[in-house]
């Protein structure tokens, strides 16, 4: 059939491959049904130097004292194209954030610049990370970069301890890690910490999914390991999926028309 089409002035037609596919590593889909999460990492799906270059110039967290941060709203449309949903607070209740400085608060933080988000590697990461979970369209999606800098040694959680984000979907993605001791990720099976499940430390590149409404996580403090250089590790979070009533009364105020997850 080829030689045949060519013999005849055409040339032949080939499918796109669907690059999504083959984007997680084998065994990541499994390892979340079976376990409620999941370790890889993306080292050979994006340009992990280039995505570093965009927590330089993070502003200042304004409710959290030596953090940087900037987040979007982002969900797919009808046509799976991925679309920056506009200005919508963060918001965590009490039950899932025990900080004082940012439970049951409203925080708005500037969104990620269209630079990051025009890249091709970063609009694929967030098209596969919602396949992955089966996040439909017009579904919001949080997607933040943030982090640390400083001397000496800092609770990068800044008082959350163990913790869940209050939602269904939840992945963490390390971009650097300089200069640091410490900052190992815990899950447990519950939120006392009775029931430790794993203790993992991520490199650049790596990424931690998990089911946030199954599990609870914590990160260890961050030290200084060589007094000549100042730390920094920051870390891009993408969520969905709410079952923190708090961020879905803010979501369906700021997107009356999104598709929220308000029965769980």
């Amino acid at each position: 059939m080829k030689l045949d089409t060519l013999k005849h002035g055409f040339a032949p037609t080939f499918m796109p491959a669907d690059s999504l596919v083959d984007y997680w590593n084998p065994g990541v889909t499994d390892a979340l049904r079976h376990q409620d999460w999941a370790k890889t990492d993306i080292r050979e799906r994006i340009d992990l130097t280039a995505w570093q270059g965009f927590a330089a110039d993070l502003p200042r967290d304004p409710y959290v004292n030596q953090r940087w941060k900037r987040m979007s709203w982002l969900a797919l449309n009808d046509q799976g194209d991925v679309e920056d949903m506009g200005q919508c607070p963060m918001a965590q209740g009490g039950a899932f954030n025990d900080a004082e400085s940012m439970a049951d608060r409203l925080r708005y933080y500037d969104p990620l610049t269209r630079e990051f988000m025009a890249r091709p590697d970063v609009k694929a990461f967030v098209s596969a990370w919602a396949r992955m979970w089966s996040i439909g369209a017009h579904e919001p999606i949080l997607m933040q970069i943030t982090g640390v800098r400083g001397e000496g040694s800092i609770d990068p959680l800044q008082g959350q301890g163990i913790h869940a984000d209050g939602c269904k979907a939840l992945s963490i993605l390390v971009l650097n890690r300089e200069n640091v001791a410490g900052a190992e990720n815990h899950l447990y099976a519950d939120k006392a910490g009775a029931q430790p499940l794993v203790d993992i430390t991520l490199n650049p590149g790596d990424i931690l999914h998990l089911r946030d409404d199954r599990l609870f996580h914590s990160v260890d403090g961050i030290e200084q390991l060589e007094s000549e250089a100042p730390f920094e590790r920051f870390i891009i979070i993408i969520n969905s999926r709410f079952v923190d009533d708090f961020q879905n009364r803010m979501l369906r105020r700021h997107f009356p028309e999104a598709v929220l997850n308000e029965s769980y």
